[in-house]
Formats: C-alpha cells, sequence, structure tokens
C-alpha cells in the first residue's frame, strides 16, 4: 500500500462504503495528560464539518508562541477560515482568534470561498507575525498563496497580502523568516509553495519589508517536482529546504545561499519508505524539520524500513540531520516502541530549542499513533504521543501518551480519508525546559457515531474536534537512554505513486 494524492478523489466513497460497517461510539475520549484547549470552530455554515480543526502550525519567539490551523473542514478542501491561538507567557495562557478579511465567512468577509494550509513564523527585524495561507478559488484551482500579518505581538491579524496569485493551482506552502542579526539576510521572508499547475514546481518567494510585498517565485534549474518543503534559515543566512519528491518516495533538501534570489538543485537527504495506514486516515508523508542554534537542520518522517516486509501498515518515526544541508546522517529510527511491536506512527511535528545545538541540542516530539495496526475505521484507536531528547536524537525518553483513543469516525471525511491533521507542530520557547505541541482531538460527535456522512461525505454539524495542548511546565524535555539498534532490511523497495502529490 502505498500513499496516494491528497486530492485524488477516484473511488474515495466506494472505499469507505467497503470499510465501514457496525459502527460503535461507546469508547470515551480521555487524556493521558492534562490538557489546555486553545480554540474551537465557532462557524455554522452547512458545506463544512463542525466543530472541526485540523493540522495545526506553531512557532516560539521570547516567550510568544502563536499556533495556527484550519476550522471547519470541506470534505474536498480546505475549511471555513483560519485560526490562531497566541501565548505571550510561554503556554501559561492562550488568547485565540480568526484571520479577518480572508474568506466569505470570516469577520470582514474576504474575498475566498476556503482556505487551508496555516503555517506560521516571525519576522523579528520587522517585529511582525506572519500567517501564511492558502485562499481557494475552487477546489480544482486556482489556488493563490497569501499571508495575513500581525504586529502587535500575534494578538490580533489584518487583512491578508499576497504572495502569489498566478492563477495557477498553488499547494502547501510554508513560512520561514531570517531571525538571525550577523546574517547579510537578517529580515528576509521566505514563503515556499508548490505549483500543481506545472507538475508540483517548487517555488519560493522573499519579502524584505516584514510580509507587505512578496518578489517573483524562483525555483530551481531543473524545476523540481516536490511536495510539502519546510525552509529553515541557518546563522549564516543560508536557507535549507528539506521537502518530499512529488511522487514521496524520497526526501530532498534544496538551498539558497543569496536570500532567495537563486535555488540550488536538490540532493538526495533519505529514500522515503511508507507502507500507508490502517483505518482509511488521511496521512501524507510531509517532512517535519526544525533547526538548532548551530544550523543543524533535524527532519523526522513516517517509515516502515526497519519493519518486517515494510507492508503491514507499521511504520516508524525516523530522523536524519545535517549542518550544510547537502551532507546527511543515515535515516535513525526513533524508538517510540519497540521493532515489530506492531504499533504504527504517523504525522510527526518536531520541536528544536533553538538556544541548544549538536550533541547537547533538545529535541522534543509530537505524533500520532495507532497502538495496533490490526484495525478498521470503526475499531482503530488513534492516540497522541510525545517523546524527547537532549542529547541531538543519540537518545530519547520513553514515549508518553497525551491524549486518546479516538476512533477515526469521530474525525472529518475528507477526499483523501478520515483527517485529524497532514502535520503537527511542537514548539520549545527558546532556554526553556518544556514543551508545546499542539494537536487535535476528537470526541464522539454529538447523536452521531460519525462526524460526517460516511455514505456520501456530506458534513456533520456535530463534531467535537478541536486544538489542544499541554499545559506550561507540564511536558519537560527530559531525554533518556532508550536507543534503537535496528538494522533496516536491504530488500525494502516501495512503488512511487502514479502522479504527483497535492497538499490540501
Amino acid at each position: 500500500m502505498f500513499l496516494i494524492s491528497r486530492w485524488r478523489t477516484r473511488a474515495i466513497i466506494a472505499l469507505f462504503l467497503s470499510l465501514v460497517f457496525a459502527l460503535s461510539s461507546t469508547l470515551i475520549a480521555f487524556a493521558a495528560e492534562p490538557l489546555v484547549q486553545i480554540s474551537s470552530d465557532p462557524y455554522t455554515n452547512t458545506t463544512s464539518n463542525h466543530k472541526t480543526q485540523v493540522e495545526p502550525d506553531t512557532f516560539a519567539f521570547g516567550n510568544t508562541i502563536v499556533a495556527t490551523f484550519q476550522v471547519g473542514r470541506f470534505f474536498d478542501g480546505g475549511g471555513s477560515n483560519i485560526g490562531f491561538a497566541t501565548s505571550t507567557n510561554a503556554g501559561e495562557t492562550w488568547t485565540h482568534g480568526f484571520l479577518p478579511a480572508s474568506t466569505v465567512f470570516a469577520t470582514p468577509k474576504g474575498p475566498y470561498p476556503r482556505a487551508s494550509d496555516a503555517s506560521v513564523a516571525y519576522d523579528a527585524k520587522h517585529k511582525v507575525w506572519i500567517i501564511s495561507w492558502l485562499g481557494i478559488v475552487t477546489p480544482s484551482g486556482p489556488v493563490d498563496v497569501l499571508v495575513s500579518r500581525s504586529t502587535n505581538g500575534g494578538l490580533t491579524f489584518g487583512p491578508p497580502k499576497v504572495v502569489n496569485a498566478s492563477g495557477d493551482f498553488n499547494d502547501k506552502n510554508w513560512s520561514v523568516c531570517d531571525d538571525s542579526a550577523s546574517s547579510p539576510f537578517y529580515g528576509h521572508c521566505y514563503t515556499e509553495f508548490d505549483d500543481f499547475t506545472k507538475l508540483n514546481r517548487v517555488q519560493l518567494s522573499t519579502s524584505t519589508d516584514g510580509g507587505l510585498t512578496w518578489g517573483a517565485a524562483r525555483t530551481t534549474p531543473d524545476h523540481t517536482c516536490v511536495i510539502g518543503g519546510q525552509p529553515l534559515v541557518q546563522p549564516n543566512g543560508t536557507v535549507v529546504m528539506p521537502i518530499d519528491d512529488c511522487f514521496e518516495t524520497a526526501i530532498l533538501s534544496i538551498r539558497s545561499t543569496d536570500g532567495g534570489n537563486t535555488l540550488t538543485r536538490p540532493v538526495l537527504a533519505a529514500q522515503l519508505l511508507n507502507d500507508g495506514h490502517p483505518g482509511a486516515i488521511r496521512s501524507p508523508d510531509l517532512p517535519s524539520a526544525e533547526i538548532d542554534k548551530s544550523g543543524r537542520v533535524y527532519v523526522v518522517w513516517t517509515d516502515c524500513r526497519f519493519e518486517a516486509a515494510c507492508n503491514s501498515g507499521n511504520n516508524d518515526l525516523l530522523l536524519i540531520s545535517s549542518a550544510d544541508g547537502v551532507h546527511w546522517t543515515l535515516p535513525k529510527r526513533i524508538p517510540a516502541n519497540p521493532v515489530g511491536s506492531g504499533v504504527d506512527d504517523l504525522i510527526p511535528g518536531l520541536a528544536v530549542d533553538r538556544s541548544t545545538s549538536g550533541s547537547s541540542a533538545h529535541l522534543g516530539l509530537v505524533y500520532y499513533y495507532f497502538p495496533s495496526i490490526n484495525c478498521t475505521p470503526s475499531t482503530c484507536q488513534l492516540n497522541v504521543g510525545f517523546i524527547s531528547s537532549i542529547n541531538g536524537g543519540a537518545s530519547w525518553s520513553a514515549a508518553e501518551q497525551l491524549a486518546g483513543p479516538m476512533t477515526l469516525t469521530w474525525l472529518p471525511l475528507t477526499t483523501q480519508g478520515f483527517m485529524v491533521a497532514d502535520y503537527l507542530s511542537t514548539s520549545i520557547v527558546p532556554g526553556d525546559d518544556d514543551a508545546t505541541p499542539v494537536f487535535e482531538v476528537a470526541k464522539p460527535p454529538t447523536g452521531s457515531s460519525s462526524c460526517s456522512n460516511l455514505m456520501t461525505g456530506a458534513p456533520g454539524q456535530n463534531c467535537h474536534q478541536a486544538t489542544y495542548t499541554t499545559p506550561e511546565d507540564l511536558l519537560k524535555i527530559v531525554g533518556g537512554t532508550n536507543v534503537s539498534n535496528a538494522v533496516a532490511p536491504s530488500n525494502v523497495s516501495k512503488p512511487g505513486l502514479s502522479s504527483p502529490a497535492t497538499a490540501f
């Protein structure tokens, strides 16, 4: 089994008719740790699922943490709006809101029927928080790339500014800013996106004025076909962008050494081997990437190479790193569970404390997991896990459960399966001893065993999938002595997709 395009709709309804049966709502969602809800869906339009929120991103600068996410998920792509939640005291308390002038459901109303794929960054030079997102004109395109700016510490955001409105189907944006005062490109902000109209060609646009205006998008000399890049900026100003190839069979690395004016040809960082996940959950294998104080880049993804046969829906979390974006370590298995345990790990969200580095780097990782792969949409149990390292990933703490179990039919249904997130995020306030993961938790829908209509995909209005974190100071970065000495089999191969993937 291999990953499918996040937009491909062929035979999806038939898949669910064959898989979903004898639905039960007897399981009660619970948190293994105390949780703090930081947002929920306030919208009531009947065209999308309520109350639902999906795929959060976070960023921390100083004591401020800003999270952003989709709100009111549509069956065939996007949400009713983009939400945000902000803590100015390292996660102790939170305020929340929703972007203005974005979609027709926003206050005030904006021009777009739907919004998707929120990402957040901070421009230290201009003191501006930036949320980048996609404005969906129709589910088949065009799709514009936009940013909304906050000049008051992430407490409110203004109307959007255009990054790219080429009329193409633009996809999977991600933003970052150069926050190193010693960098020659201090104050440059970068937004990566993929032009699906042009076969997922990688695009990188640059702003030098706090996101008010954006330059023409640049691509690689070979017009690399990609999906899901996460640009990061080293202290010397070099942009390193870990990114999937567009068939999700390899992790590539693309760089810019001149402030985003040109991009290098990609180098291979690692082969990507993923044999899918149980229960018809939507889970593309997008990389999660972060950077430490020295500029070392860390990448985590979901991979099956250490499991027997690599064809059972049993995937692990893998880590690679690089000091220059060109030379990468061999993939190392993160020991969240033993090899052969039958546990399936998916959708990682990595954090690195940017005040630490190298063999003393502090890493925190949130992820979802299935305790058993032998399950169906009505029996699979989805949990939230967390694990940490204080030595750059050389060894790890014991994994702990943050939330769950959740039944998949509590999640909103999309054309690509039941959706909780395409990506997750964790942030560490620099120098702090705890992590702030942000994730979605679903509870049983009111008066029904499923969030959406499983026969038609029609949206439900009584779902309960909201955005949560852990209380400040609860989730310590403790590390531990757990290591993985597993050796990957040499005869593993994985078929590629028949067409490029997309990411809404």
